[in-house]
């Protein structure tokens, strides 16, 4: 869906609610832990003809998971957030649990926002003992974080689903770093028809560059002055390209070499890839691409990237992080 038919859609809504009675009646956050009563205030939303902005999360909330709210409250007349550490995306080696929950304070986060509905089930809500279903998308979910986390893509793309199905948003929201996971969801809702818009929001970074991630938590003070590296990886990939290179391998080469030279720091993978199939390609041409990092910073693991665009009308590139 483009922005046109987004704004449209929107403008169509907002124009339907203001004949409601209820349009300014906003009562507090509500807490929801049943799918049962989750989709039946779905359902009332939408027939008050709301426009519902989603942010699905696993809490630990920071600034990155506010800032999406935030967009969704400028954009949408219901905001709904969840909070659900999803058992199904961790390996058996991975860190579920140790993951930080602070429900507490996240409650308190969302309130602050003018967050109106948070989804908060337990496992055995949305996995019940004859759960048997799970959604895969091929291609998109084999590497890279794929190949990294074997079943990881598995575990999102379900719940993810379940989740769309139990809100019933017209819009979710999520952060670019995640953008292999982000166009993994993306291909999910185009291929199975969902009725929602997927939007993506730049990634928020501390003052030095850090991109704020729930495991930040983890680091001790010397990991988190390493951390940094990261950032400075990609600073460097977009100051050579922003200088002409244009050969993928070389500035990867660029890349390894900030990375390396940080002694906390080893990297799992540094890819430049095409932003739309996520396959390595040797060259910037005229299509969008990302520049990809998992690094290890200690035993944590962190990811971010650089989203690399053709400038219109130039042979030049535009790069954000």
């Amino acid at each position: 869906m483009k922005m046109t038919r987004r704004i449209s859609t929107l403008a169509s809504l907002e124009s339907a609610q203001s004949t409601s009675p209820k349009l300014n009646s906003h009562p507090p956050m509500e807490i929801i832990s049943t799918i049962s009563w989750m989709k039946e205030t779905a359902r009332q939303s939408r027939a008050e003809n709301h426009v519902i902005g989603f942010i699905p999360t696993m809490g630990a909330l920071h600034e990155g998971h506010l800032s999406l709210i935030r967009r969704a409250k400028a954009e949408c007349s219901r905001v709904y957030a969840s909070i659900f550490v999803n058992p199904i995306q961790f390996g058996p080696n991975e860190d579920l649990a140790k993951y930080p929950r602070t429900f507490e304070a996240d409650v308190e986060k969302l309130i602050a926002a003018g967050v109106d509905v948070l989804f908060a089930p337990l496992a055995k809500e949305i996995y019940p003992p004859d759960f048997k279903t799970y959604v895969t998308i091929e291609g998109l979910s084999d590497r890279l974080e794929g190949n990294s986390r074997p079943g990881h893509f598995r575990g999102v793309a379900t719940v993810v689903l379940k989740l769309f199905e139990i809100a019933q948003p017209h819009f979710a929201y999520f952060g670019r770093k995640d953008a292999q996971q982000v166009r993994i969801l993306q291909q999910m809702v185009h291929d199975l028809n969902l009725n929602l818009e997927i939007i993506v929001h730049p990634i928020v970074r501390e003052p030095d560059g850090l991109a704020l991630s729930s495991r930040n938590a983890y680091l001790r003070p010397d990991e988190r002055r390493a951390a940094t590296v990261l950032n400075r990886s990609l600073v460097e990939a977009s100051h050579q390209i922003e200088a002409g290179v244009r050969d993928a391998l070389q500035v990867q080469s660029a890349i390894h070499k900030i990375l390396s030279a940080e002694k906390l720091a080893h990297a799992d993978y540094a890819e430049v890839v095409s932003a739309d199939s996520f396959e390595p390609i040797a060259r910037l041409g005229n299509s969008a691409a990302y520049i990809l990092l998992a690094v290890f910073v200690g035993n944590t693991r962190l990811i971010d990237n650089l989203f690399i665009e053709p400038a219109p009308d130039s042979n030049s590139y535009v790069c954000s992080l």
